[in-house]
């Protein structure tokens, strides 16, 4: 069930959105990390072939594929630093949200003269 798009978050709204963010943003940094690594192993491995045959003249050159993963292991592992701010900045709002029940006044009318009337009234802060 969906929430409908006016109604401010809570405490708990914040907070699961904020381990939503740090997960994803781990899985991210791990996923980088692990292709940046086997892009290294195979860039490593290419270089190695490439010196051992230097003098070959029928050798071809080795593919694209290790630096390419190194590359997309590092964008992966960048990708993932603006998730964890995002859930740094949930978490502090999450713990800065408050909500409870306070008595409100308002002047009414009664027997000719103004007087102070009570009622209950939800309040929602929200530090930004």
């Amino acid at each position: 069930q969906s929430t409908p798009d006016h109604t401010p978050l809570v405490k708990a709204d914040y907070l699961k959105k904020s381990h939503n963010q740090k997960t994803a943003a781990w899985v991210l940094l791990g996923g980088g990390g692990l292709l940046f690594t086997i892009g290294a192993v195979i860039s490593a491995n290419d270089v190695a072939n490439d010196l051992g045959n230097i003098f070959n003249s029928n050798y071809q050159q080795s593919s694209d594929t290790g630096p390419i993963l190194l590359v997309a292991g590092c964008i992966t592992m960048l990708g993932s630093v603006p998730l964890f701010v995002a859930s740094s900045k949930n978490y502090r709002r999450a713990r800065t949200a408050s909500a409870g029940l306070k008595m409100e006044k308002v002047p009414v009318i009664y027997q000719k003269s103004f007087v102070q009337n009570s009622y209950p009234a939800l309040s929602l802060k929200i530090n930004l």
